[in-house]
């Protein structure tokens, strides 16, 4: 495998977790508390401070989804929670550890992360790409085995993507890119899984489609952490909602706890009623007109 390759696997698309059929493998994780926390994090970029002392617990086998407008600090917090960000003070924790004293394989076994954009190498086929989902379970001399075509094949499928897999990634449309970078991590095997804006060019079929599968994810013992921008959506499918607005968690609990007109409207600046959606039981935000 190329080293450019093995960044994309490692430490662009760090690794996720699965049990989409046996072949996905399951997501262990302990019965309580955190694996996953952030404690007086303050993250920023080029001198610019984003958050400043965050506190953050991510529930373990909860669906947890981050909400905000645009530029609040959402994916700068995911960021940081993958490692992908180092905070400019206090720490990021990973199984009872500092995210940064694990080295980078380590951190893609146990976590992975499906980031905003992702930038494929050209002339990769979709099979391809996402075989190299496996690289952190590679060792030196390990060969190609039956466990690693079985976890490529059930992400294939569960993305619904099999049909494209002899296809170069690069002449995908970009709902059918977003569903084959899903299914790579979907083929890496960890019980933490962190998506920045996974719905991003999808049609509404697809996105509810991905939904499920996170959904059905999480009730197979995954711990998940989305950045969703469709507050419907979010409250249908988190157990754990975040919400933040410049830099800061402003609420944060079960979503019919902590969504309602009053913090959408602190929020998102948004005036809207709230009511009870008749197919999930869940809040559903309905935006006032002028």
């Amino acid at each position: 495998m190329s080293e450019e390759l093995k960044e994309i696997a490692v430490t662009d698309v760090l690794d996720v977790s699965v049990s989409v059929g046996s072949a996905l493998g399951s997501g262990s994780a302990p019965a309580r508390g955190s694996r996953l926390s952030a404690e007086g994090v303050s993250l920023g970029y080029a001198g610019r401070t984003v958050s400043e002392a965050l506190d953050v617990r991510i529930p373990d086998g909860g669906f947890t989804v981050i909400v905000g407008p645009n530029a609040c600090g959402k994916s700068t917090l995911l960021r940081a929670l993958s490692r992908l960000l180092e905070p400019t003070s206090g720490s990021v924790l990973l199984d009872g550890k500092s995210i940064s004293s694990y080295g980078a394989k380590e951190v893609a076994r146990r976590l992975g992360l499906l980031p905003q954009t992702s930038i494929a190498p050209d002339g990769i086929t979709v099979a391809d790409l996402v075989a190299r989902g496996r690289y952190p379970h590679q060792k030196l001399l390990r060969q190609w085995s039956e466990a690693d075509e079985a976890a490529v094949v059930a992400a294939l499928q569960a993305t619904n993507v099999t049909s494209l897999s002899g296809r170069l990634v690069d002449e995908l449309s970009g709902g059918q890119r977003q569903r084959v970078w899903v299914a790579m991590v979907l083929a890496q095997q960890t019980p933490l899984l962190l998506l920045d804006e996974p719905t991003t060019f999808l049609d509404i079929a697809h996105q509810i489609e991905l939904l499920e599968l996170f959904r059905r994810l999480n009730r197979e013992g995954n711990t998940l952490v989305a950045v969703l921008h469709d507050l419907n959506h979010a409250c249908r499918y988190a157990t754990h909602l975040i919400a933040m607005k410049d830099g800061a968690v402003v609420a944060e609990g079960r979503p019919t706890d902590v969504v309602t007109a009053e913090l959408v409207e602190r929020v998102f600046g948004l005036p809207c009623i709230v009511i009870d959606d008749p197919v999930s039981h869940t809040p559903l935000v309905i935006p006032l007109g002028s």
